[in-house]
């Protein structure tokens, strides 16, 4: 349970006191003390707290989640951004400039040489099972055919990384 100290010439809060831990700290975002004081507000909100919040130690816990979500926000739509191991992905091929300039006698005027170029390679897709091979005791192998563990463990990560993206509010995807 947090306790917030009030300066008793001014009546803004000076320190915060940890009633578990019995410790006093400043409302510094160095401290550590103060950081696990943020984490608690974002977690439990006022239960942590013996009276009110003050307005400027809530703006933090709520800065602090902000930016919290925004970092998971952003790690989980580039995680969904990459292709599925399962799907592969085609190469892609562009039309760029090579700096080269010729002279076009139709036109009159200098002309960019163009090249195709591939800027992306193509990557074949992961094959749906594999034979897994398994010993007994004695020795003896037996296979079986299972799927692939890298399109599983793939296709979680990107089931754990929509989640994020679902649970993030508006304001932070707006952002």
């Amino acid at each position: 349970m947090f306790t917030v100290v009030y300066d008793p010439e001014t009546s803004n809060p000076q320190s915060v006191t940890c009633n578990i831990h019995n410790v006093n700290f400043p409302l510094s975002a160095a401290n550590r003390h103060y950081q696990k004081c943020l984490d608690a507000i974002i977690a439990e909100g006022a239960a942590c707290f013996d009276g009110e919040i003050p307005a400027d130690l809530q703006a933090a816990a709520d800065e602090k989640q902000f930016n919290q979500q925004l970092a998971a926000y952003r790690a989980a739509t580039a995680r969904l951004a990459q292709y599925r191991l399962a799907d592969g992905r085609p190469e892609v091929r562009e039309m760029q400039p090579t700096g080269e300039q010729v002279f076009n006698e139709e036109t009159g005027e200098m002309e960019a040489v163009m090249a195709e170029v591939i800027v992306q390679t193509a990557i074949d897709p992961l094959e749906a099972t594999v034979e897994q091979t398994t010993y007994d005791d004695e020795g003896n192998a037996t296979s079986e055919t299972v799927d692939n563990p890298l399109i599983v463990a793939d296709d979680a990560e990107r089931a754990a990384a929509q989640a994020v993206v679902d649970a993030t509010p508006d304001d932070v995807k707006a952002f």
